[in-house]
């Protein structure tokens, strides 16, 4: 079986939510990334980049129709979220074949 990855949240910055108790939370432009690595899904270095890390929030966080981490978010990096997935109106159906030839 095939296994889920988890996507954590990197962004260019940081805001402080007041009403949950003090949380930070992604701004900016965010992007994919796998905790326990120095780099985001698109290969950008997180040092190099100046990227924040988030692993407390996730990248389905991120959509704005989650309600979630998305108050801040101007922009999702497309090579992530072709990557980690989409979830929006722009979003496509994942590919699936509806009649295999025999």
């Amino acid at each position: 079986m095939a296994r889920v990855k988890q996507y954590a949240v990197a962004a260019s910055g940081q805001w402080t939510d007041e009403e949950e108790g003090r949380r930070r939370l992604p701004s900016g432009e965010v992007h994919a990334w796998e905790p326990g690595l120095n780099q985001t899904v698109c290969r950008l270095s997180l040092s190099r980049s100046r990227l924040v890390r988030f692993p407390h929030i996730t990248w389905a966080d991120t959509f704005p129709a989650s309600g979630g981490a998305a108050d801040r978010v101007q922009r999702q990096c497309p090579r992530c979220a072709s990557v980690a997935g989409r979830r929006g109106q722009d979003a496509r159906p994942r590919w699936q074949r509806t009649n295999p030839r025999p």
